[in-house]
């Protein structure tokens, strides 16, 4: 009944399959199958499946309730899940259909009858009664020889490879491959490959042919073809996977093997296409270099070391050229990257930048621990460790009068001076600094600039100079205005040298000292200074060319009330000339002459410039005595014309301020001033002068007219006289 309903399901579907199935197959299988499920009974003739299609299988399964049969999509095979019993079921009819995603039938319906084979597995003594005809014929069921295929082969498909030949009649040919292929077998025998093979994917293939009858049983044993699938040079060669950089000792020599390369190429092992040869593509050799850096073996890929040295430092990244078919012009390659790092080692010894250094000069007084000399030394090796450096004094220090300092990891070293020079016990010492790698030095020995020597110079202490007092007092008021002079810093009339004055912790800034003749005047109004108290700073002194002699002395202002302003009765102050350029001239200034206390001694007066800095730039005021100071030109070229100079004169408590009138002249070869010279009494101008000339002239001009008309009256006459009237002249 469901044969028949499948039956009419097909007649009433269009048939749009694009071949028309064969007849009903016919397969059997035995009952009580002892072998491993499932069991392949047939191949079906499927045509190529399109993307999509889904095989349908019907069965009229009797008293069973589900089929045992399947098939395998992969390959159409017709298999059975589950054993039979012939007895619960002889036979079973199926239906095979290949259908669209759209239940659009593409191939089938096929018929198919399953014969369940009868074993003697119920009560013995039956037995049967057959005919058999037989038919002896030839034999063509020959082993076939091993069929050898290029892969990657550009041929039509399916490709002939070989064909087989059932002698008997009503034969089927069914092909399996192991593993499975591309293969195929029609019903004449033939075997085809039906796509390109790959070597690399399966390098062999067996096939077995079943020659079966229209029951679907095998006539004999099946034949076996061997399919050899032949290598093509289509894979280049691959290089190993990078790994971290090798390194490499700069002082490695020449033969050293950095490493070896392996690449793998997926072509026939031993056959040329995977037979590999290498070749160095860089690094280059340097322009008239003689060598390289590295030497390759074409054959085993052995990277080594060539005859150029290799620079600690340098990070080399090498390309090596790896090529199939024994290095053929036509062979696959690769480029393989090999990462060089060259590591340094201690082999550069220090040296001082300047092996010798000095003379340095060094005064016998000179305090211990002062700097002598600063040694630099540098090491061309890379790593920190091996540019530590030790530092020692290796000759010329017998007594310890140097001493070495440097810090762990410095590279420069002070030489200092430990103990007291003597000029009579060595006028000069000649040290000898050695310097040294603390890490055991690799290589060479330590060069000849390892060393450096410091030659010093003692040279004979100036004893320092020494001031007039060892310390210094004056009286100032707290009125004092800015400018005044306080007093004057001077040292011993055995010292000749040139002094620079200067002063020490003025914090107020109430003082200034005059840098070269050491006079203190007062800088500013003593703003905040009170009566009674008193204000400390030091005088220091230094020797113009050796500032290191020098001498010191505190000077004291104790600071007094401010005196009752009052008249100054001062000398009448005439207007002076001074010549311009300088000469060697002066004003005098004077004091009241008529203070008691100066005439009797008791007290002096102080002379001082005025605070404007112009003039203290132009002018000089120099004491001369108590009451007396002398004012001459600063300058080489002062301007000509007339100066009032503010002059400041004090006395004890009193303090008067005045302007000296100087008019500043220019200088005439006996160091006088020239000046303009007015008209003298009873001389003419310059008119009357003109005047009388041009009237002197006039009359010259007329006598010598009246003399030359007399002339020629006179001598016309004598030409109008007759000849013989005219005297002869006596005879001598």
């Amino acid at each position: 009944m469901v044969l028949a309903w499948l039956w009419l399901l097909c007649l009433s579907v269009p048939q749009a399959a694009p071949e028309v199935p064969p007849a009903e197959l016919h397969v059997e299988v035995p009952e009580n199958y002892g072998g491993n499920l499932p069991l392949y009974l047939a191949k079906l003739p499927l045509p190529h499946m399109e993307v999509g299609g889904q095989i349908m299988l019907a069965a009229d399964l009797g008293v069973a309730a589900e089929s045992p049969f399947a098939v395998e999509a992969e390959s159409g095979f017709l298999l059975v899940t589950r054993v039979l019993d012939r007895e619960e079921q002889a036979e079973y009819r199926l239906q095979v259909t290949l259908e669209a995603e759209d239940r659009r039938v593409l191939w089938g319906p096929q018929p198919m009858t399953v014969r369940v084979k009868d074993e003697n597995d119920q009560a013995s003594g039956h037995q049967a009664t057959a005919t058999v005809k037989i038919s002896v014929v030839e034999n063509t069921w020959t082993p076939l020889e091993p069929v050898h295929l290029a892969e990657n082969l550009k041929v039509p498909y399916p490709h002939h490879l070989a064909q087989v030949h059932w002698s008997g009649d009503a034969v089927s040919y069914h092909l399996e491959s192991h593993p499975p292929g591309p293969f195929d077998v029609d019903m004449e025998g033939k075997l085809y490959v039906t796509s390109e093979l790959d070597r690399e994917v399966q390098a062999e293939y067996l096939l077995q042919v079943q020659a079966q009858n229209s029951h679907g049983e095998d006539y004999t044993e099946p034949l076996e073809l061997q399919v050899v699938v032949m290598d093509e040079n289509d894979n280049a060669p691959v290089c190993p996977l990078p790994g971290p950089p090798i390194s490499i000792s700069e002082l490695s020599p020449p033969g050293t093997v950095v490493t070896t390369l392996s690449a793998e190429d997926a072509d026939a092992p031993g056959s040329p296409n995977s037979h590999i040869v290498y070749q160095l593509l860089s690094p280059e050799p340097e322009e008239g270099a003689r060598g390289r850096a590295f030497q390759l073996d074409p054959a085993s890929g052995s990277l080594s070391l060539g005859d150029v040295q290799l620079q600690a430092g340098q990070n080399l990244l090498l390309q090596v050229l790896a090529i199939d078919l024994a290095g053929a012009e036509e062979g696959l390659n690769s480029t393989c990257e090999v990462e060089v790092k060259v590591t340094d080692v201690n082999d550069h010894a220090p040296e001082f930048t300047t092996s010798q250094i000095g003379p340095v000069n060094l005064p016998e007084d000179t305090e211990p621990g002062t700097l002598v000399a600063t040694l630099t030394a540098t090491d061309a090796d890379l790593e920190p460790d091996f540019r530590r450096m030790d530092f020692a004094i290796e000759a010329g220090d017998a007594d310890g009068t140097f001493g070495l300092d440097w810090e762990p990891d410095s590279d420069h070293v002070q030489l200092l001076l430990r103990k007291n020079l003597s000029y009579e016990a060595a006028p000069s010492h000649t040290v000898v600094v050695v310097v040294r790698n603390v890490m055991e030095l690799v290589g060479p020995s330590p060069a000849p600039a390892s060393t450096a020597t410091v030659t010093v110079l003692v040279q004979k202490a100036a004893p320092p100079p020494r001031l007039e007092q060892e310390s210094y007092e004056a009286n100032v008021p707290v009125n004092t205005p800015a400018g005044s002079f306080l007093l004057t810093i001077q040292p011993v009339e055995a010292w000749s040298k040139a002094l620079r004055f200067s002063l020490v912790n003025d914090s107020e800034g109430w003082l200034c000292i005059q840098k070269v003749s050491g006079q203190v005047h007062t800088a500013r109004s003593l703003q905040g200074a009170q009566p009674g108290g008193s204000y400390t700073v030091l005088v220091v002194a230094q020797d113009a060319e050796e500032p290191r002699l020098r001498a010191s002395a505190a000077l004291v202002i104790h600071f007094l009330n401010a005196p009752p302003a009052r008249a100054m009765p001062l000398s009448p102050m005439l207007t002076r000339h001074l010549c311009t350029p300088r000469q060697d001239q002066g004003v005098l200034v004077s004091g009241p002459g008529e203070d008691p206390n100066v005439a009797s001694g008791h007290s002096l007066y102080s002379f001082a410039l005025g605070p404007n800095p112009t003039v203290q730039r132009d002018w000089r005021l120099r004491p001369l005595n108590g009451s007396h100071a002398f004012l001459t030109l600063a300058l080489h070229w002062v301007e000509p014309g007339e100066h009032m100079v503010p002059v400041v004169v004090s006395h004890d408590t009193q303090v008067w301020q005045f302007s000296v009138p100087v008019v500043v002249c220019r200088c005439n070869t006996e160091g006088q001033c020239m000046r303009k010279v007015g008209r003298m009494k009873g001389m003419p101008t310059k008119v009357s002068a003109v005047g009388i000339l041009v009237g002197t002239l006039a009359a010259i001009g007329f006598f010598l007219i009246l003399i030359f008309t007399h002339m020629a009256l006179a001598r016309k006459k004598d030409l109008d006289q007759p000849a013989d009237s005219v005297p002869l002249k006596a005879a001598v």
